[in-house]
């Protein structure tokens, strides 16, 4: 891979500012109104797909937002590798958080980035992961060094749960025949100590509604009368926890599968600083279930977190009324083994059995997806492995992830592949808030890592 890394280290610059052109682009796939700047993102992604050699390469429409493909088969006796990414984005809001606009990518120096980073929506998730799989083919290409076929496949709707994906893969399981799928929508422990995610959380996320009187009410006249729905939904809420940060829906923890003493000492291995932890999120302390790390915490055990909580009047100034409804959005990460549509529904029996007669409770369940677990003895992490020590010089240390790939799941059950996470962003990047990053140290080693795992996947995939 000697003229490969050449080739990258020569052209940085333009890989860079290819980028920047691909974050000026809103491609926000949760509202309507950015529905052209999609279908712009997707086209400037076929482009960039045909310019760097890749045959058959398609914009694919979905009953939302389109898909881009593409391929290059070399030989048909190698094995195949399927680059998974997705370039829509999340909605950059609040916008006043930013200190420079989300779409008009700036690169500055920070503490954690002394060489500089990318600050813009998508920084780090997922355009400039996913381009990085663009520019190392290109860059095998360019140079005669690719030693795996390779096909792309890059969604349009991966910030509202895949939508339409696993119908485009059931629907295309020929053209997406491969023998391991690589997906870099993840991150890594510290830049001087990498790290592959070996296992992602699943997910059921819900709205719930509470409604009280059938219109808002005067608190002065009606307060102490009847019930207040934001009062009401703040008290179950706060009920879905006891005081040891167990989730107290019946029936939630049954399947949950607990990890081994021997299996929890080896995820204790991974560097972890109380103190910096707190210090980088401006808090005293951390908080959770008892009995477990932090890092556990966010990775091996299940959650629930309300993610908006809304209802009454907002506004300036003030209006005393009693709202007629209120309304939240709760997300359960879950653990391997809980079935998210199950999950939903114990969700749905409790909620509703708690909630008192003075009011009436909707719950709208939404997205949801399965927990995933990659084994650290397969090829396909094996290569992985030896792709990061050849570009950090050490070797990589086996994570578990508090996030959810929904698609890793299903690609499994669909295409009976397993998946590669080789993610090289930080904790620290600021995905879905505002002044998201990417540092140019990670997008540029990623660019130099991934060839390694093409060399390392063919020579092993053949003994």
């Amino acid at each position: 891979m000697k003229n490969t890394q050449r080739f990258i280290c020569t052209e940085k610059e333009r890989f860079l500012s290819e980028l920047l052109d691909l974050l000026c682009i809103p491609s926000v796939s949760a509202d309507p109104k950015y529905k052209d700047d999609i279908n712009k993102c997707a086209s400037m992604l076929s482009k960039h797909l045909i310019s760097i050699g890749l045959d058959n390469v398609e914009i694919c429409p979905t009953k939302g937002h389109p898909l881009v493909y593409g391929e290059k088969i070399v030989n048909n006796s190698w094995p195949t590798v399927l680059v998974y990414g997705h370039y829509d984005v999340q909605p950059a809001d609040p916008l006043d958080l930013w200190h420079s606009p989300p779409f008009d990518p700036e690169i500055k120096q920070t503490e954690i980035h002394p060489d500089g980073a990318v600050f813009a929506r998508g920084a780090c998730d997922d355009k400039g992961q996913m381009f990085m799989h663009v520019k190392a083919v290109e860059a095998m290409l360019a140079t005669n060094e690719l030693t795996c076929n390779v096909k792309f496949m890059i969604e349009g709707e991966e910030e509202i749960g895949s939508e339409n994906l696993a119908e485009f893969v059931k629907n295309n399981k020929d053209k997406l025949k491969a023998d391991i799928i690589l997906v870099s929508d993840t991150g890594m422990l510290a830049n001087d100590v990498p790290s592959i995610t070996t296992g992602l959380r699943g997910l059921s996320y819900v709205e719930v509604e509470v409604a009280g009187p059938n219109r808002d009410l005067h608190s002065g006249l009606y307060g102490g009368c009847v019930a207040n729905p934001i009062n009401v939904l703040a008290k179950l809420i706060a009920s879905l926890h006891d005081d040891k940060g167990k989730i107290t829906i019946p029936g939630f923890y049954d399947k949950v599968v607990e990890l081994s003493d021997e299996e929890r000492n080896e995820m204790a291995k991974a560097p972890f600083s109380h103190e910096k932890y707190c210090q980088a999120l401006d808090l005293k302390d951390v908080m959770g279930e008892a009995g477990y790390s932090t890092p556990e915490r966010g990775s091996i055990r299940p959650t629930l977190d309300v993610n908006g909580i809304w209802g009454g009047y907002t506004g300036e100034g003030a209006k005393t009324v009693i709202a007629s409804k209120a309304f939240a959005k709760i997300s359960m990460r879950l653990v391997p083994d809980q079935d998210p549509e199950e999950i939903t529904q114990l969700f749905k029996q409790h909620f509703e059995a708690i909630a008192p007669n003075s009011v009436s409770v909707v719950v709208k369940p939404h997205h949801g997806g399965e927990a995933a677990v990659t084994p650290i003895d397969s090829i396909g992490y094996k290569a992985a492995s030896v792709a990061y020590e050849k570009a950090f010089g050490k070797k990589p240390i086996p994570v578990r992830s508090g996030g959810s790939i929904p698609i890793v799941a299903m690609f499994e059950k669909e295409l009976g592949l397993k998946t590669i996470l080789m993610g090289f962003g930080l904790d620290s990047d600021a995905i879905h808030s505002p002044n998201e990053h990417y540092g140019l140290y990670n997008y540029y080693k990623g660019i130099e890592t991934i060839p390694y795992f093409y060399e390392a996947f063919a020579k092993l995939h053949c003994e």
